[in-house]
């Protein structure tokens, strides 16, 4: 309730905002007689003018193309009608650039997909010859049915500071956080094809305009927002019940397992992260795990994380010191591994355990995002749901519900698995795996979170956490 609240606020603020600015002052990017200002890049698609419209042609044997414009942005509102072939895809490049020192002068940055295909992620952010993608619309599933086939869509993006959103005919679909480019030129994308029968196909632009001076943004949404920029919080992410427990320089928010402080060996932070560091070939050091100071029930949890190679850690949640473990502590664990040199990733069954798996039990989809030793990853779990205890023995003081039933893993802003506690499946798998002789295991109705030490240098940073009513 205080997050809609929040939210309901800065709507009407910003309403007001609209009221008391004067008119946009809108600038056509596109003169509806020639190409002026905008130049052909990479590739050899053809780009023609019929009437108001910039037409994109696919052209078998050459690479991406983009027409982009001559001038570069910073801090924009650009809006847009677009008309796709449904067997092609396409994508507005903004903030991009093309230089010699980068691949050979290869298109790169920002993206905004355009994607008519079963997957529906138009509206959605892609960073093109890159990082690949920053904010798939799987973490917003609403937004995949805003665009419509074979009609004219309406594309909105603001780009305002480091804050980049999307809206495709009035909808919603991405709120990005990123400083990684602030300056670049707009382009328009035509495809490379997979063979020759995909030759000549369409996609149009018509009223592109765009708006540099006296920005007002649109109000602020409730969308889940991926923020790339280390260990910050924006306004809408506070609004939503997001706080920090780790701020870049202190390790405030947590303690070591079964201790009353935090470690003093095996962990620092540096440069603003949270370091677990190698035990040089032991599997541990004398620091042991980490544990946050409060307890969750139902709950979201996010961080980035860095592996080293061949570096096994995890995130355990759910945690109980109930146990006598030394100086770890048992509890459901999110998987971190390199799954390419650690040996782990072969054992368990089926790949449970590999990256992002719930480990000893349940497998990340095989079409996870690839872990990159080296490479920041985003790592995310949603822990949701209320239903009536049917556990058998259950204690007293468990009450009535038992919360936090329905529990999603995620990587890099996909979701890799998802499965329910407290059913005869969970019971299950339970039983096969290393903790059928933990008594309760995975059964705790609110428990800490955990980051593991075991041995290898990891870094953490960005560490984030809601409750959820």
């Amino acid at each position: 309730m205080k997050r809609l609240i929040l939210l309901a606020i800065s709507h009407c603020c910003i309403c007001s905002l609209l009221v008391a600015q004067p008119s946009a002052n809108w600038k056509p990017l596109f003169n509806g007689k020639n190409l002026d200002g905008w130049e052909r890049l990479n590739g050899e698609a053809a780009y023609e003018i019929r009437g108001n419209e910039i037409v994109g042609i696919t052209r078998e044997g050459t690479p991406n193309t983009f027409l982009a414009t001559t001038e570069m942005y910073t801090d924009f509102i650009l809006e847009l009608e677009f008309w796709v072939d449904p067997l092609i895809n396409s994508g507005v490049q903004i903030r991009s650039n093309s230089v010699p020192s980068y691949q050979k002068g290869r298109v790169h940055g920002y993206q905004v997909e355009i994607d008519p295909s079963a997957r529906k992620w138009t509206g959605g952010i892609y960073d093109e010859a890159r990082r690949g993608w920053l904010y798939p619309l799987e973490v917003n599933p609403p937004a995949r049915d805003a665009f419509q086939q074979y009609e004219w869509n309406k594309l909105r993006v603001e780009a305002i500071g480091n804050s980049i959103r999307t809206w495709v005919n009035g909808i919603p679909c991405s709120e990005l956080v990123d400083n990684v480019t602030r300056k670049g030129f707009i382009a328009l994308q035509v495809h490379s094809i997979r063979d020759k029968h995909m030759a000549g196909r369409e996609i149009k632009w018509r009223n592109i305009r765009i708006q540099t001076e006296n920005l007002v943004p649109l109000p602020y949404t409730d969308l889940f927002v991926v923020n790339l920029v280390p260990n910050s919080m924006t306004y809408q992410e506070k609004a939503q019940g997001w706080r920090s427990l780790f701020d870049g320089k202190t390790a405030e928010n947590w303690r070591g397992a079964h201790r009353e402080t935090f470690p003093e060996k095996s962990w620092k932070v540096a440069q603003g992260e949270l370091v677990v560091m190698s035990s040089n070939g032991a599997e541990a050091q004398a620091g042991g795990d980490i544990v946050t100071k409060e307890t969750f029930s139902t709950f979201e949890f996010q961080l980035e994380f860095m592996l080293t190679e061949g570096a096994n850690s995890g995130i355990k949640y759910f945690i109980t010191e109930a146990y006598e473990s030394g100086g770890s502590a048992i509890g459901l664990e999110y998987q971190l591994l390199d799954d390419e040199k650690h040996p782990d990733a072969a054992m368990g069954t089926a790949g449970n355990r590999t990256v992002a798996s719930l480990y000893d039990l349940i497998p990340a989809h095989k079409q996870k995002p690839k872990v990159k030793p080296g490479e920041w990853h985003h790592a995310r779990i949603v822990v949701s749901g209320k239903k009536r205890d049917t556990w058998p023995n259950a204690r007293e003081d468990e009450g009535k519900y038992f919360e936090g039933y329905h529990i999603e893993h995620w990587l890099d802003n996909r979701k890799v698995l998802e499965y329910e506690r407290g059913n005869q499946a969970f019971d299950a798998l339970i039983a096969r795996s290393k903790y059928k002789d933990w008594e309760g295991f995975g059964k705790w109705q609110a428990g800490r979170i955990l980051l593991q030490e075991h041995g290898d240098e990891v870094h953490f940073r960005s560490v984030k956490v809601r409750r959820l009513e």
